[in-house]
């Protein structure tokens, strides 16, 4: 217990990190009680307390957070940072980062997600922010400059590498590499250099004109990150609970109800509107038909259909039952009369037969 408090004055105290330090333990102990927090009201336990609903108004908190954090920013700045201040508005600065980032997911998408797989952007946001902090505490603040020592440049150097690398892997979808390399410099590296995932901002930017670089890209996907997957899914339904399959009253449900409603309405509409066309044409031919027997004579050159007209009603009639018999989809039979040869529609679903047409 000694070595370790003197461990403690050495590489935290006295070397002006405990503002720093108390920030990561407010940041962890929120996260972690938070989350807690939210499972055993999601499992509906009796003796743990419900969420916080003045007036029948579900206060997220998130809104915690942010009063957390207007306390340690503006407290810094209000007591010029001097002891022991500073160490308090610290821990208070993490314990807003803690109950912010935990509906980070929330912010981005503007709905409650939090129990949805948009929901795990949380637990991303959250990892991210606690690695980047305790990268910071183990090294120097800010960045390899401290108080009253010589700034060592190759820190300064590596580090930035170092981060830019893990931004690079970021953007390419490797979440897991790209937080694990903020700790761990090199590992970021390998995963800037690799393929990037084809779901990636990395993919759609630059290996859209790339085809045998994106198809690899889908091959490796299939091959390698379905495992990576189902352990990273694991891992987060361990620490953040599993998400809900299909979220009762949620909005995003609504909106794919509205979507097929509207689909459905539509066919409709169509099937309708065919409907009414072939009502319409079926209108237009008998009154065709009526007109050709009105006036059995038609001048010359009006076309086609005048000079079926003026062959005789009969010979009209039979070809605009014959365009109907098309349109409507039935097959024709012929069959022979002991006046001549006449047209005869076989009102047939299915069978569809062509009988050769005989000319006298």
């Amino acid at each position: 217990m000694t070595t370790l408090l003197d461990s403690y004055r050495e590489h935290i105290v006295n070397a002006h990190k405990q503002p720093l330090f108390l920030l990561l333990v407010g940041f962890i102990t929120s996260f972690v009680f938070i989350r807690f927090s939210v499972r055993m009201i999601r499992a509906q336990v009796r003796w743990w307390p419900g969420n916080v609903t003045p007036g029948g108004l579900h206060i997220h908190h998130m809104v915690f957070g942010l009063g957390f954090l207007l306390l340690g920013g503006i407290g810094v700045f209000a007591t010029y940072g001097g002891q022991p201040w500073m160490d308090w508005f610290g821990l208070a600065f993490g314990i807003g980062c803690g109950l912010v980032l935990d509906e980070f997911a929330l912010i981005l998408h503007l709905d409650d997600v939090y129990w949805s797989e948009q929901g795990r952007k949380s637990v991303d946001a959250v990892i991210f922010g606690i690695l980047f902090t305790a990268l910071l505490l183990i090294g120097y603040v800010p960045l390899g400059v401290v108080p009253g020592e010589e700034t060592r440049w190759g820190v300064i150097t590596v580090i930035s590498v170092n981060a830019l690398a893990s931004v690079i892997t970021l953007l390419k979808g490797k979440v897991w590499t790209g937080l694990l390399g903020i700790m761990v410099p090199g590992l970021s590296w390998i995963g800037a250099i690799r393929l990037a995932r084809p779901s990636s901002p990395w993919a759609r930017w630059r290996y859209t004109t790339r085809p045998r670089r994106r198809a690899r890209a889908l091959r490796r996907e299939r091959l390698l990150h379905r495992r990576a997957d189902r352990a990273r899914t694991w891992l987060f339904d361990l620490i953040a609970g599993a998400p809900d399959k299909v979220p009762a009253n949620h909005p995003a449900a609504h909106r794919v109800a509205e979507r097929m409603a509207a689909r459905a309405s539509a066919h409709l509409d169509a099937h309708a509107a065919r409907a009414l066309a072939r009502r319409r044409a079926r209108l237009a031919d008998r009154r065709s038909v009526a007109a050709a027997g009105a006036t059995p004579h038609a001048p010359a050159g009006e076309g086609p259909s005048y000079g079926a007209v003026a062959a005789g009603p009969g010979r009209f009639h039979r070809a605009q039952q014959r365009r109907r018999t098309v349109r409507a989809g039935r097959s024709r039979t012929y069959a022979v009369t002991p006046t001549g040869l006449e047209r005869r529609p076989e009102r047939h679903p299915r069978l569809r037969t062509h009988t050769p047409r005989i000319h006298r």
